[in-house]
């Protein structure tokens, strides 16, 4: 399975004026766990890291400290998210027929959830990694802060990634969202835009993305919790 990770991450809603995923969590950068867990996964066998030229040097660091320059590429990637994915599919191999794409933030991903997304994708288009919503959810009028609705808790589901697709139909889709001008914030809402149909698979409670000091400090303790058990 090949496996993009979106690595252009800001640190401005960490206070830090640095690549987030250059942030120290345990003694090692944030990227580093990212790595280590598709390193251990047995289907991952070909990653591109998607990111600016600026963090190249860190990058490489980090991949030859964990062994693994013979599996990793750099790819540059766009302004947003949405652009740096697409010059991540262009940026991989020919024989390239599913990718897994993988926020280098959700560092807390387990080798077990990459090996069941790329099982999972061999019978589908696309998925994602998803859990159920526990909260009850509000839909706001923004200018007032009034509520309007409230969805059924039991239809609700808050993506994760790992999400998969079959690269020719997720190119397909990328090119409409340029043609169409559309912004998503994640590689699903194209699909969905495209009418194609996006598979759910449950993700991990402590897939968390690390945004802030605080998610900084929950991972630590999600990390040493797990180095601890038997």
């Amino acid at each position: 399975m090949h496996l993009l990770i979106p690595a252009a991450g800001s640190g401005r809603r960490m206070g830090s004026e640095r690549n987030k995923l250059l942030l120290p969590l345990l003694g090692q950068p944030v990227l580093a766990w990212t790595l280590q867990a598709a390193k251990q996964a047995e289907s991952i066998e070909w990653i591109g890291i998607i990111g600016q030229p600026c963090d190249w040097q860190n990058f490489k660091a980090i991949v030859a400290q964990l062994g693994l320059e013979d599996t990793v590429q750099f790819i540059q990637g766009g302004a947003t998210r949405q652009e740096s994915v697409y010059c991540g599919l262009k940026g991989l191999p020919t024989t390239a027929d599913r990718v897994l794409i993988h926020d280098g933030a959700r560092c807390l991903a387990t080798p077990d959830l990459f090996d069941h997304c790329a099982e999972a994708l061999r019978d589908c288009l696309g998925l994602i990694a998803a859990i159920p919503v526990k909260d009850t959810i509000k839909v706001v009028d923004a200018p007032t802060q009034l509520i309007t609705a409230t969805p059924d808790r039991s239809n609700l589901w808050a993506a994760q990634t790992p999400q998969g697709f079959v690269v020719q139909d997720l190119l397909q889709c990328h090119e409409q969202g340029i043609r169409q001008g559309w912004e998503v914030t994640d590689d699903a809402a194209l699909f969905e835009q495209c009418g194609l149909p996006v598979k759910i698979v449950l993700g991990e409670e402590t897939n968390l993305k690390v945004t802030t000091p605080v998610d900084l400090a929950i991972a630590e303790f999600i990390l040493k919790q797990r180095s601890m058990l038997p």
